[in-house]
Formats: structure tokens, sequence, C-alpha cells
């Protein structure tokens, strides 16, 4: 028989909080510049091609995604994924996204060592994040504290997987910001604090993502440790 147990919320609930609080900052963010045309008129798809060539990245293909905030960088094909909003779109935001996944694309390129860590470590972590918590409450209900650990262990290879990928993404927005104002896509203040509104937006999410991932695993450790102390 399964029943919640309120100690959850006390470890869960501000990273739920945060996540909530990062939705509505991007959503807010991405729909305010989505509607404010960039001064130059230049679609997200043509900032795209324009910044893959001036960075020596045409090799990138660019492709088309479906979905809103689909839009990201494959590392193992070389392509650039685009959403129609922003391929299509002439908006500030258009001017962000684009700029942020072209500064994974330079990552690759350059071969930045944490985003090479962060494609190994896929396979592994996509396992890790669902067997990991069947096998450790499989160890609570048996008792076995190995298999305990054991679940325990491969969940926070998906935590270190959510820390990994924060500094990845905030320097591929740093990446961006540099790319926007040298190229000249971004010609003023007020367009370069809206490119800036969107990324920064964006990071939050993945801050809240180390700070669910974590929560969860010190909750799960707590629940092996308390245990422990009661037989």
């Amino acid at each position: 028989m399964f029943w919640f147990d309120p100690m959850y919320l006390v470890f869960a609930l501000p990273a739920l909080l945060l996540a909530f609080y990062a939705q509505i900052k991007v959503q807010s963010a991405y729909n305010t510049y989505l509607r404010i045309q960039n001064r130059r008129g230049i679609t997200g798809l043509q900032a795209a091609q324009q910044l893959l060539l001036a960075n020596g990245l045409g090799h990138v293909n660019i492709e088309g995604v479906p979905g809103q905030l689909t839009d990201h960088y494959d590392p193992r094909s070389d392509t650039l994924r685009l959403s129609e909003p922003i391929a299509r779109g002439s908006s500030v935001a258009a001017l962000g996204v684009v700029a942020h996944e072209i500064g994974h694309a330079l990552q690759d390129n350059q071969q930045y060592m944490p985003m090479r860590l962060r494609t190994g470590l896929v396979p592994i972590v996509n396992v890790g994040s669902w067997l990991g918590p069947i096998i450790f409450f499989l160890g609570l209900l048996m008792q076995i504290d190995s298999i305990a650990w054991l679940g325990l262990v491969l969940f926070a290879g998906a935590a270190f997987f959510a820390v990994l990928t924060l500094p990845i993404e905030l320097n591929a927005s740093q990446r961006a910001m540099r790319m926007l104002t040298t190229s000249g896509l971004v010609v003023d203040a007020e367009e370069a604090r809206g490119a800036r509104a969107v990324l920064d937006a964006a990071a939050l999410t993945y801050v809240a993502a180390v700070a669910q991932a974590i929560s969860t695993l010190l909750y799960y450790s707590f629940l092996l440790l308390s245990g422990r102390r009661r037989r």
C-alpha cells in the first residue's frame, strides 16, 4: 500500500515553487519579446545562417522542429533545430534563442569539456534517471540497504547531470550575447536587454532543475538513513 509522506514536501516544495516561478518567467519573457521586432528585421533563420558562417560553423545543418521553445542544437548530427516562431519570426526573442543554440554549436566545435562530458553521460543518465528510483524503493521495501544504495547512486548520476548542465547553459548564453553584440544583430541597449531577459529566464529553468534533482536526492538519502536508524 502506498501513502503520501509529508516529509517529501519539506524537501521538494522549495524546488517545485522555484520551477513554477521559472516557467512563468520563461513564458513571460518569451511572449513579451516574441512580439517585439528587432530593428534590422532579420528572421531567426537569417540570423542563424549569418552567425554560423561568421563563427566558422558552415557545416552545421539547420532544420525545423515542431512546437514552441523546442529549439536546440544536436551535437550528434551537427544540426541546429529551430521552431517555426523562431525561424520565421524577426523578433528580439528569436535573436536570443538562435544565438544561445549557436553558443552550444560553438561549444561542440571547440570541444568544450563540460559539454563533451555531458554528451558522454547521456546514455548512463537516461537509464539511471528512471531505473534508479525503482531500484531504490525496491531496496527500501525489501530492507536491503545495498540495493537501495545502488538505486541512490544511479539517481545521483541524474542529479550530477543537472548540475553539469547549468554551467554549460550559462556559458552558451554568455557566448550568445557576445555574438549578438559583435555581429551587430543587436543594435542598441534596448534590444540587448530583451535578448538578455530571454536568456536569463531560460537559465532560471536550469537552476530550478538542479534544485529539484538535489532536493530529490536529499529526500532519498533521508529515507534511507532514517530507515536504518529505525531498525
